[in-house]
């Protein structure tokens, strides 16, 4: 099952490193060095284009540049950014965060690959519906190539993953977590949480909620997610800037655990092993890119041309893991909270770990914490939804 915050069972190399990895991260590099390094060249324009400088709302789409981007970020950012940082961390020491940085501009040159063919090979129904993905491009891309049988093939076998990895890592894991949460900040000191025994409650509750966002479609996705995005990245990333200087002495010693540690064994293990795969294989933060899911989202923007939204795409790593992910780790290295004993711990675990390390130095942060783990959850759950919706369409 394909899916950014699945339990994904992968075929592993007999080190230990799963093949998909290997594949994952050879395709990005082929992809940075034949786009010309776009991932890196093209970040102004990126920024011009989700800004509107070219935008053209007569354009066939359903959905501007900017709505694309949040939509298909509300379903990268999400508990991985939190709870899979804090295990990263534990397992690979603070030099993971310099290969979790590595993973993420890798990440910009396949997100803009995959997102540009999601536009340019989606398909546009007579009332103006865009189903597009990587369901489209596998079909026509490889029957231009003259391999169609396995474009069709391949097309089907993504397209059940993602309708199961809607309903797994897109909504089921992530209800759970944000549950978990929420019933711990209502937890008093040796008592017994108001809302023990009543997940089904909660569940329900948002259920009704992605339900109401969903049936809409992309358009009233789009017009939820360009809201509660900003909103929710822009308090985490605020409240851990506020952290780490509230330890500004401690910033110099940050960075050199992460210099010292980034080629150490450890620091290798887990970034490229414990960032990656272990966010592939336990929710961590998975940005997506390679994986195929995004362009889904991307496909419905308004645009005559597929790169202008591949250029937009490769932001999305930027901000889900050099921004988001990074800053997690920052609060983490700098409070203390980085030990070989985390290692163990599990999604909800290292959750409540990353919460105590804001509470440190903001002793109310646990309730803004929770607050944006569940905008978290639910941004991600509407995203999937919609993603199962494509799949299960084609």
């Amino acid at each position: 099952m394909i899916g950014k915050e699945n339990e994904v069972y992968l075929v592993k190399a007999s080190n230990g490193v799963a093949f998909v990895l290997i594949w994952l991260i050879l395709g990005a590099i082929v992809f940075a060095f034949y786009m010309g390094f776009s991932n890196i060249d093209g970040f102004k324009h990126a920024l011009e284009v989700v800004r509107g400088k070219y935008y053209d709302p007569d354009d066939i789409g359903e959905v501007s540049h900017f709505q694309a981007l949040t939509a298909a970020l509300s379903a990268t950012v999400g508990l991985g950014n939190i709870a899979g940082v804090a295990i990263a961390v534990s397992i690979g020491g603070a030099g993971a965060t310099f290969w979790m940085i590595v993973a993420g501009f890798l990440g910009m040159a396949s997100k803009f690959v995959e997102c540009t063919l999601g536009v340019k090979y989606r398909d546009i129904a007579a009332d103006g519906t865009v189903y597009g993905g990587t369901m489209y491009y596998l079909t026509k891309g490889l029957k231009e190539r003259g391999m169609g049988g396995l474009g069709k093939v391949l097309a089907v076998v993504f397209a059940i993953f993602v309708i199961g990895g809607s309903f797994g890592g897109g909504n089921m894991f992530q209800v759970n977590q944000a549950f978990q949460l929420v019933e711990n900040i209502t937890t008093p000191v040796g008592g017994v949480s108001i809302l023990h025994g009543k997940g089904w409650l909660f569940g329900l509750v948002m259920a009704i909620l992605v339900g109401i966002v969903i049936i809409g479609g992309i358009k009233k996705i789009a017009k939820v997610t360009d809201k509660i995005v900003p909103f929710m990245v822009a308090i985490y990333v605020v409240a851990s800037l506020f952290v780490i200087f509230s330890n500004y002495d401690m910033i110099g010693s940050a960075f050199l655990q992460i210099y010292n540690g980034a080629f150490s064994p450890e620091g290798i293990a887990g970034g490229a092993v414990g960032v990656l795969v272990q966010g592939f294989r336990r929710a961590a933060f998975s940005n997506e890119a390679g994986i195929g899911s995004a362009s889904i989202a991307h496909a419905a923007v308004k645009t005559k041309y597929a790169a202008s939204e591949g250029m937009v795409a490769l932001l999305e790593p930027f901000i889900d893991t050099v921004i988001v992910c990074t800053m997690t780790a920052l609060v983490l290295i700098i409070t203390g909270n980085v030990t070989a004993e985390n290692a163990s711990l599990n999604d909800a675990q290292a959750i409540l770990l990353t919460s105590g390390a804001f509470e440190s130095a903001i002793s109310w942060f646990p309730y803004v914490l929770t607050v944006a783990v569940v905008l978290f959850a639910f941004s991600s759950m509407i995203s999937w939804s919609y993603y199962g919706f494509q799949g299960w369409a084609y």
